[in-house]
């Protein structure tokens, strides 16, 4: 299990259509956002509750009705206070692929920095084109193609109207750090079930300790341990959804050798054991 719907390596969509909608409840075994990455484009809407939402280090609180707007490779994490929230994620290049000239010029903005994420109101002018893309997406009309490709260039087209209160060299500072940031929580996830240690996952970052542990709680608001624990509990929570599967096996299977220590863990994360949340989603 490694949270099928946010990956890096994740198909959007179809070849001749690359986007797709995410809705995301209490019930969804995806609820939180880990902190993630991937090349394409996300827009997040909440329609109820609240989402605390964490883009290249920088904390946000989304409201009912607001949305955001993530770039591709920008790393972004999330964490919902009884809330439900969509996602829409695309491939951009791809959208205006017909187009070169309207490509090179998204590119060339989130190249200066002048595209980055932003928060919109639903009153705002991109926050209604957004609440209306993701209602297109929801009725999937036989046209539904058609507008949603169309709401997409009108919102991009906004967009670009609008430049991010980023300065270049934050950007550029940012930029060298997601770079080192990516690395690491790529080996993360693919190698969580095996044991890493802070040194291996500094190594990764080519960077030293101390350094490191500095740059990624900037981004992502934990230690690198601290971290590594969380994804692997979740991972774990994910897993208790399969009946077949032993707590123990669990357990193991996601890294942590010590069935006491995984427990407490667990608890500390879910404020519940590992039986007691098995038996609250089954």
């Amino acid at each position: 299990m490694r949270y099928i719907g946010y990956q890096e390596n994740q198909v959007r969509g179809t070849f001749g259509f690359p986007i797709q909608l995410y809705y995301v409840d209490a019930n969804h075994p995806q609820y939180e956002m880990p902190f993630h990455w991937h090349m394409e484009c996300e827009l997040i809407l909440v329609l109820d509750g609240k989402l605390q939402l964490t883009i290249n280090g920088t904390a946000y609180t989304l409201q009912k009705g607001q949305s955001a707007f993530i770039p591709g490779e920008f790393i972004h994490g999330g964490v919902p206070e009884s809330c439900i929230y969509e996602c829409v994620v695309f491939d951009i290049e791809r959208f205006l692929a017909q187009s070169p000239q309207c490509l090179e010029k998204y590119t060339s903005a989130l190249d200066n920095g002048d595209v980055a994420e932003m928060i919109f109101d639903g009153s705002s002018k991109c926050g209604q084109i957004i609440d209306e893309l993701f209602v297109n997406m929801e009725k999937e009309g036989s046209n539904y193609t058609f507008t949603t490709t169309g709401l997409l260039w009108q919102f991009i087209g906004e967009l670009l109207e609008q430049k991010a209160p980023h300065s270049t060299d934050d950007f550029d500072t940012v930029y060298r750090k997601n770079k080192q940031i990516k690395r690491v929580l790529t080996k993360i996830r693919n190698d969580y079930s095996k044991p890493l240690t802070l040194d291996d996952l500094a190594r990764e970052a080519h960077l030293n300790s101390q350094y490191f542990c500095r740059a990624f709680k900037e981004l992502t608001g934990k230690s690198p341990i601290d971290y590594l624990n969380y994804y692997r509990i979740e991972c774990a929570a994910e897993q208790l959804r399969l009946p077949d599967l032993s707590i123990t096996e669990i357990a193991l299977s996601c890294g942590f050798n010590d069935l006491s220590y995984f427990n407490r863990m667990f608890k500390r994360r879910k404020n519940m054991t590992p039986s007691q949340y098995r038996n609250k989603i089954m």
